[in-house]
């Protein structure tokens, strides 16, 4: 694209990278390849002045062009060539130094952080209004989806009551290749972390904290409360059976690592993540492999859905590089994007949260068991909408599967408390949420 002759030359604005790994160096590359296209529509033109690295002398394929490369971050923050500072190091520290010393000097930040988003989001968000500047971070919550954009402006006015998304690609993918080609859990982690999905140690995504960071974000920004990492509930997917995935299939869902945030009628919220099996017809139960897929409710608007690439370099790169060019363009008009005031959160326990469950029973093969066990959930205010029986010819004990109605999580844990303590159950093999009032 050309530049307009009658509109005024663009202004350059300076852009200094705290890191050039995967995203940095994609993002180094999209600024150079697409800054001419970027000064024609915006007026604005970007360059990458300085970059911070941890080794300097290591060779790079990226192209830095004519930016100076240090192992001091905190000399890109401070330098006067530098205008808006990007992290995408991670992390809580140094991160948090750097981006704090960055707005107080009146410089726009554009970070991928979740982890310190999530835990310090709120601060740095009051820092960024008190000095002016833009604090965006649209890659931090999913990947190269457009969606912190859509949530924080278009949809400000939207009484949005639930949020619920698949925003980890590590566990999207797991759970795809223990569906669809009826592997193991330690099957699809190898191959997962072969493919380079999955880190060496899997804890993060495996146990659902990358996902619980990211839903901490959204949160906050969709009922504009003050949120952390550790207001939310976690569950992996370490213990979902290819049992599980097979009785899911046969049953109509697909089971997904769901982050889920509600607000209720009384303006509590509750946020937390874990394993739901998702009724077939759900848009959410065909979001494959590694994509995501966040589902937005408001009581005007309806139903929405992103859905894109979650995770890699490319993809992430690309939302840092419009979050840049939202800064870029706000500094130059002296202007500045405000995510308004957070308020305290009033958290919903995790108890009083209603939800439909699948159960997996081992009892014994004998007669007046069903009985006994159905009694013990109408006993605690727990309705069953299904059950079926599974037994081996032969075998002493049988399979007894579940699927609830929607009750209190209280209610269904006193039942699995006084399920355990009957002679005739075995075990308790699986308790897994489902999506809806099953």
């Amino acid at each position: 694209m050309t530049e307009n002759p009658d509109r005024p030359a663009p202004r350059t604005v300076r852009v200094g990278l705290l890191g050039c790994g995967t995203v940095g160096g994609a993002l180094t590359e999209l600024v150079t390849g697409r800054c001419d296209d970027i000064a024609a529509r915006t007026g604005v033109r970007l360059t990458v002045s300085r970059i911070a690295v941890r080794d300097a002398r290591r060779p790079r394929q990226v192209q830095l062009a004519d930016a100076v490369l240090t192992e001091d971050p905190a000399s890109v923050v401070t330098a006067d060539d530098v205008d808006v500072v990007v992290e995408v190091i991670g992390g809580i520290e140094p991160a948090r130094t750097l981006i704090t010393t960055a707005l107080r000097s009146g410089k726009p930040v554009v970070s991928a952080n979740k982890e310190l988003l999530a835990h310090h989001g709120a601060e740095l968000f009051e820092l960024a209004d008190a000095h002016g500047v833009d604090l965006l971070f649209e890659a931090a919550v999913a990947g190269g989806i457009p969606f912190v954009r859509p949530l924080r402006e278009s949809l400000a006015g939207e009484d949005v009551t639930r949020v619920i998304g698949i925003i980890n690609g590590t566990t999207n993918y797991i759970l795809t290749k223990m569906t669809e080609e009826g592997w193991s859990y330690t099957e699809a982690l190898a191959e997962a972390q072969a493919l380079g999905y999955a880190e060496a140690d899997p804890t993060a995504d495996v146990g659902g904290f990358d996902a619980g960071a990211k839903a901490a974000i959204i949160a906050g920004i969709a009922f504009g409360v003050a949120l952390s990492a550790e207001d939310v509930h976690h569950e992996g997917i370490t213990e979902v059976s290819a049992d599980d995935i097979a009785t899911a299939r046969r049953l109509g869902f697909q089971i997904k690592l769901l982050a889920v945030a509600e607000r209720f009628d009384d303006n509590s919220v509750a946020v937390r993540v874990h394993p739901t099996m998702v009724p077939e017809e759900h848009p959410l139960a065909s979001v494959r492999d590694s994509f995501n897929a966040v589902f937005v409710e408001g009581r005007a608007v309806g139903e929405l859905m992103f859905y894109g690439r979650g995770a890699g370099g490319g993809p992430t790169a690309s939302a840092v590089l419009g979050d840049v060019i939202d800064a870029s363009v706000n500094l130059v008009q002296g202007s500045h994007a405000s995510l308004g005031v957070f308020t305290p959160a009033s958290l919903r326990p995790q108890s009083e949260l209603p939800s439909a469950f699948y159960l997996a029973v081992e009892v014994a093969d004998q007669p007046g068991v069903l009985a006994t066990v159905a009694g013990v959930f109408g006993t605690n205010g727990v309705s069953i909408r299904s059950m079926e029986q599974v037994g081996a010819d032969g075998d002493a004990t049988a399979r007894l599967v579940f699927i609830t109605h929607a009750a209190r999580e209280a209610d269904v844990s006193a039942t699995l408390i006084k399920l355990r303590s009957l002679d005739v159950v075995g075990s308790i093999d699986s308790v897994i949420r489902v999506l809806g009032d099953a």
